[in-house]
């Protein structure tokens, strides 16, 4: 029994560390759009349209990936309790 009390524990264990990889990744995706984007909005700042198309397809991957998170965040949040 206590084998399979410990290869449970393992299990959970992993299971964790998989979902807490799963958000670092997607968070890290966020944050890499989120940078590369930067030099778009300055170059349509200062008055380029076609970064503008850049930054508004930008924006929806951001958007997309923050959902992710968002809905990853609540997952996790739920299955604890």
């Amino acid at each position: 029994i206590s084998l399979r009390r410990w290869s449970l524990r393992n299990y959970k264990l992993i299971i964790k560390l998989n979902k807490m990889n799963k958000l670092n990744n997607e968070f890290d995706q966020l944050q890499d759009v989120i940078n590369d984007c930067q030099s778009d909005v300055t170059k349509f700042v200062e008055g380029n349209n076609s970064a503008g198309t850049r930054v508004r397809k930008a924006m929806q991957t951001i958007k997309a990936l923050a959902q992710g998170i968002r809905v990853e965040v609540q997952d996790q949040k739920n299955a604890q309790f």
